[in-house]
């Protein structure tokens, strides 16, 4: 089983080969992206030397980083799974040899694991040469921040996970995939860092598992985060992961007994 599903992963990788040149042109609109925030946070600082206890440097690196990880741990599991399950395709699943949950974060693997090395590393690089990034030099805390990258994608492909199960309890879930995609930007850091909320929103989001996302691990590589305190960012990523197996478990089992097919 086990060679089954890393085979999942490299069907997966190869079949995004297919796409690559989509993704060479998403390293520019990403660049954009990272263009903008910059340019819109250099203004906001103004003179100042720091804000929300970030300098503007880590601000730039965190803007970089956090971006060019977006390009690893984002995927469409939640749409795919919302349309096999629309047409009625999931139903074949339930009588093969392996776990249907399991099978969809292999595949979701295999395109990150291209993500990162086809479109996350050379557009770090790029990126790096047009804005002034501080990158740390220490490769253990290079090797941290892809271990704290790794749990970024499951957690991701976990809420990813459940918001397309949803579609097996309502007939239309196109608008809880926009909330949720609204919701993991906006909330995990990416568009603003949790610091620089107001202080009620900040302690709330403290205990959702978005920061796990982005927020963490950015804080770790520009620095916000050091010592135990980069456990204590890694630990928490690991409580959120073991947590929302329970709810994607429950989900499943009980989406099993709600199959229908509309159309088709």
């Amino acid at each position: 089983m086990y060679k089954a599903y890393v085979e999942l992963i490299r069907i997966r990788f190869i079949t995004m080969l297919a796409y690559r040149v989509n993704y060479y042109s998403g390293i520019l609109v990403y660049a954009l992206n990272i263009g903008s925030y910059y340019f819109l946070w250099k203004a906001i600082y103004g003179s100042q030397e720091t804000l929300g206890g970030q300098t503007l440097g880590q601000m730039t690196t965190y803007i970089v980083v956090s971006w060019m990880s977006r390009a690893f741990y984002f995927n469409n599991l939640d749409r795919e799974i919302a349309n096999e399950i629309r047409d009625g395709s999931v139903a074949i699943q339930f009588i093969r040899p392996y776990n249907y949950v399991v099978y969809k974060m292999m595949q979701g693997l295999g395109e990150g694991l291209f993500r990162l090395l086809l479109f996350t590393t050379p557009g770090l690089v790029i990126v790096s040469l047009l804005f002034p990034v501080e990158l740390p030099t220490d490769l253990s805390l290079w090797l941290v921040y892809l271990l704290m990258l790794l749990f970024a994608f499951l957690i991701n492909s976990q809420i990813n996970i459940m918001t397309g199960l949803s579609a097996f309890f309502l007939e239309n879930s196109e608008g809880m995939m926009r909330m949720k995609r609204v919701a993991v930007d906006l909330f995990s850091g990416l568009i603003l860092p949790i610091t620089m909320f107001p202080g009620w929103t900040a302690k709330l989001l403290e205990w959702l598992p978005f920061q796990a996302i982005t927020y963490l691990p950015g804080s770790v590589i520009t620095g916000k985060l050091t010592g135990n305190a980069v456990w204590q960012a890694v630990s928490i990523q690991v409580i959120w992961f073991v947590v929302l197996l329970v709810p994607i478990a429950f989900m499943w089992h009980k989406a099993r007994t709600r199959l229908f097919v509309q159309g088709g």
